[in-house]
């Protein structure tokens, strides 16, 4: 879910390339067409995408330890 923050930096953007002469309701209306149109979006933050790319680092690096283990096992299983 995108910040508050993020949403009035966004409409921020997009009003300042707008005609001045909008009224507040059109820009308010605006403002909420836009939030609904992201949150539809299934966005995902910066922070939450680094947390699961740290997540998938320790995994891939789990998984080769378990590689080399097994690895070793079929080695010494086939040479008995």
């Amino acid at each position: 879910m995108l910040s508050q923050k993020t949403l009035d930096q966004i409409s921020a953007a997009i009003s300042s390339v707008l005609p001045q002469q909008l009224t507040h309701d059109v820009r308010k209306n605006m403002n909420a067409a836009l939030q609904s149109a992201l949150e539809r979006l299934d966005l995902v933050t910066r922070e939450e995408l680094e947390v699961q790319e740290a997540v998938l680092a320790r995994t891939r690096q789990k998984l080769e330890e378990l590689e080399k283990k097994v690895a070793a096992l079929e080695q010494r299983h086939g040479s008995q």
